[in-house]
């Protein structure tokens, strides 16, 4: 999942199977993550270009889920206390975070989100909008928190940790969820309310009820990617001719998710691009934190915005590359320092 249990230490420490192409399509939804944000601070927040990138947030949600139960599942068996437990605390980790990041950002960023929200909105609206119902902007119109996806997959996280422990006595457990949760979406939108945070969590249920296929049938579907790219040319489509409905919106995630899986399935050994974004999957959490950081720096460069839009794009092109040698110098510094691998495993893993 992008952002659950790291379940290795570094490139040394590979105790641990992975599956590179799930490495590979976490990776990319990363990279996707630096374009998304780079439109939001260099270009703007509006235009029909988001329509093709609403697919990212759900999709992480998915993918979440879907480690959990076709990777974690494997290696500490449906109903595991341990593994229970353990996304009980990355869980509850990722919202420390969550908290903490953007307790930083109001303290060091002028004109940040969070002070801006605290100085015109009331406090109860700013928690409502952040752990109820998800859709990040209080009454004063503004956007109330940074790093919002944290907070719907750690839900996610905290929620398989129960219904975990449910596996043993209920063994689709999760696909009842899923169920109870997609009748909860749809009593609340008839009595005209939504709760984001809701949805994503629907997403994200779906993903580990989907992670319950067997390898083979996995490997089943991706060997269609013809058919599977026809199906998302109508998806392409349907977006661009009619508004992104929730439901057209999570169909994109899923697909979105499975073409970037099929294209991590290559064989043979890495190139340097498909092994760059392989790594910046094994470290997803840090470079999603990371590239928001830069983003933040480069976007108060003002000679990117003085030297037309060549320029500009060099911008979007430093933020791929730091991001990725961020991601590196990690790495490779887990290697070289057991106090920079404890670190890591204490806040991220």
């Amino acid at each position: 999942m992008v952002f659950a249990p790291s379940l290795t230490t570094a490139k040394s420490e590979s105790a641990v199977a992975r599956d590179p192409a799930l490495d590979f399509t976490k990776g990319i939804l990363v990279l996707f993550m630096v374009l998304y944000h780079w439109l939001n601070y260099f270009v703007g927040l509006k235009g029909q270009y988001y329509n093709y990138l609403r697919f990212l947030t759900p999709s992480f949600i998915f993918i979440t889920g879907f480690v959990i139960s076709q990777i974690h599942f494997a290696k500490y068996g449906r109903g595991s206390a341990q593994l229970s437990s353990r996304l009980m605390v990355r869980g509850l980790k990722l919202l420390g975070i969550f908290v903490g990041l953007n307790i930083l950002m109001g303290i060091a960023v002028p004109n940040s989100l969070v002070r801006s929200c605290f100085a015109e909105s009331s406090l109860p609206a700013i928690l409502s909008s952040v752990f109820v119902s998800g859709n990040m902007v209080a009454d004063a119109g503004r956007k109330t928190a940074a790093f919002t996806i944290l907070v719907p997959i750690a839900y996610l996280l905290i929620v398989s940790a129960g219904l975990n422990l449910l596996c043993r006595r209920v063994k689709y457990v999760f696909h009842y969820a899923f169920s109870l949760l997609l009748l909860g979406i749809f009593l609340l939108r008839a009595h005209g309310m939504q709760s984001f945070n809701l949805g994503l969590l629907m997403i994200g249920v779906m993903g580990v009820a989907l992670g319950y296929a067997r390898r083979e049938q996995i490997a089943a579907l991706v060997s269609h990617p013809y058919v599977l790219c026809g199906i998302y040319g109508v998806y392409l489509v349907v977006i661009t001719i009619w508004d992104v409905t929730s439901p057209v919106q999570t169909m994109g995630a899923v697909l979105t998710t499975i073409l970037i899986y099929v294209a991590g399935k290559s064989r043979g050994e890495p190139g340097m691009i498909r092994g760059s974004a392989i790594l910046l999957g094994k470290y997803s959490l840090f470079g999603y934190i990371s590239q928001i950081a830069i983003l933040q720096v480069l976007r108060r460069v003002s000679w990117f915005y003085e030297h037309g839009v060549i320029v500009l794009l060099l911008s979007l092109l430093l933020g791929f590359a730091l991001t990725v040698g961020a991601v590196e110098l990690l790495d490779w510094a887990r290697v070289k320092s057991r106090m920079v691998n404890r670190s890591y495993q204490l806040v991220f893993a």
